[in-house]
């Protein structure tokens, strides 16, 4: 039997810091990848590794580096994705325990970077956020606010803050308005834990509406932690806004991605990307579903 090839952590590393395009994959089940995983790998398990590969790596020879923990799942991973027809796939040298030992840094966790953005947001904007019984006394109280659940409507179904809307991350700034005509409405922003609720508030805050807006600390988790209850199986969600509202969001937006400096490209630039043979395009709708379904755009992925 062929001995595998491998890559070593310096390899790893140095691809990073090239910004050359990798995927770096533990293929064991998402608990012991939460307990400890490189900062920039991605969780595809074995047991879904069919079903998961393809939209996630969609150029069959991308540089893929798989490890486990000493378990043998990646030789096994590696035998499939060969006979899937990815052609450049390796396996890390010495595994999870080689990458520690080369003195690679291990995070606890899932969506480790994505949850690193929201605390770093929070810590130098400040973003406001009220702990879950300083919540549940406004709406205890009948106070003047809204919650708006920030997570898919799927997630916002599962469970809920009492009398919270679905209105996913990416429709805050459209809709938040309508739903909060006055400006003396507080808003409240949450999501299951943390992170989309202070990327939420602050979006919100970026964008100048004049309600004052606080993420729920902690989200979901921090409310039943605190003793409360939580709505199963809600349909409250936002209508469709009027002309005058999606005129002054879009206007909002288009502000704060110029302050950001955020770049804009055209539809031949994303064209002349798809066409790259030698770099993987990623296109996100971040629409609703329902719209998605009306129509997109050719290789767009629906991620509301």
């Amino acid at each position: 039997m062929t001995t595998p090839s491998t890559r070593s952590f310096a390899d790893v590393r140095q691809a990073l810091l090239d910004r050359k395009e990798l995927a770096l994959v533990d293929v064991r089940e998402e608990a012991p990848f939460a307990q400890a995983h490189p900062l920039f790998a991605v969780n595809i398990p074995l047991s879904k590794l069919e079903l998961e590969v393809f939209p996630r790596i969609p150029r069959r020879d991308t540089a893929i580096t798989l490890y486990d923990d000493g378990e043998g799942l990646a030789q096994v991973a590696l035998q499939r994705l060969q006979a899937l027809g990815y052609s450049d796939v390796r396996l890390l040298e010495g595994g999870l325990q080689g990458w520690r030992e080369a003195g690679g840094e291990l995070f606890i966790d899932v969506n480790v970077p994505s949850k690193a953005f929201g605390e770093l947001v929070e810590h130098h904007r400040a973003t406001p956020s009220l702990a879950a019984e300083e919540v549940k006394a406004l709406l205890d109280s009948d106070a003047d606010v809204v919650v708006l659940d920030a997570r898919r409507y799927d997630e916002y179904q599962t469970m809920s803050i009492p009398g919270g809307i679905s209105v996913p991350g990416a429709e805050l700034v459209l809709r938040a308005r309508e739903l909060a005509p006055d400006p003396n409405t507080r808003i409240i922003v949450n999501c299951a834990g943390r992170t989309r609720s202070i990327i939420g508030t602050q979006s919100l805050v970026n964008a100048g509406l004049p309600n004052q807006i606080n993420a729920l600390r902690n989200g979901t988790i921090g409310w039943l932690l605190a003793g409360q209850t939580l709505d199963h199986g809600q349909n409250r969600r936002f209508a469709a806004v009027n002309e005058q509202t999606r005129e002054t969001a879009s206007a909002d937006a288009r502000k704060v991605a110029d302050r950001a400096k955020v770049k804009r490209a055209s539809r031949a630039d994303l064209q002349r990307w798809q066409a790259e043979a030698s770099r993987t395009t990623y296109l996100f709708d971040v629409r609703t579903p329902e719209e998605f379904a009306k129509g997109h755009l050719p290789g767009a992925r629906s991620t509301p």
